[in-house]
């Protein structure tokens, strides 16, 4: 746990920096079910912008954590999936899932509460 890499202080600094990007984790939870293109990754993320999403994109190829592939045909079709180091982040991303939805499920009844409380005044 005390480890240390010239560039980080701490392990989870170093795991932020690779999926800590703004839509990264989201990229790389949907692509856990298999290879996409570019244009089904977008639906998945309508937020996203196309300058953003190529981004994020381009940074999780540049370390190694996604694959792209381009088929030479018009129009440009572009695939991506996990790497097999990209799948290693699977238990991190199931556990990020499975934290989120208890707090959305913990959310969700907070805010319920919150607007019987305020009928009951």
């Amino acid at each position: 746990m005390a480890e240390q890499c010239s560039r980080f202080t701490c392990p989870v600094e170093a795991t932020l920096s690779l999926i800590g990007g703004k839509y990264k984790a989201v990229i790389l939870w949907h692509l856990m079910n298999g290879t996409l293109r570019y244009s089904e990754l977008h639906r998945k993320m309508p937020k996203a912008t196309d300058k953003m999403l190529a981004q994020q994109l381009r940074e999780l190829e540049k370390d190694g954590l996604i694959n792209r592939v381009v088929y030479p045909v018009v129009p440009p079709k572009t695939e991506y999936s996990l790497t097999e180091y990209g799948k290693t982040l699977s238990p991190i991303l199931d556990a990020l899932c499975n934290w989120g939805e208890n707090y959305l499920s913990e959310n969700k009844e907070r805010m319920k509460n919150k607007d019987n409380s305020r009928e009951l005044s």
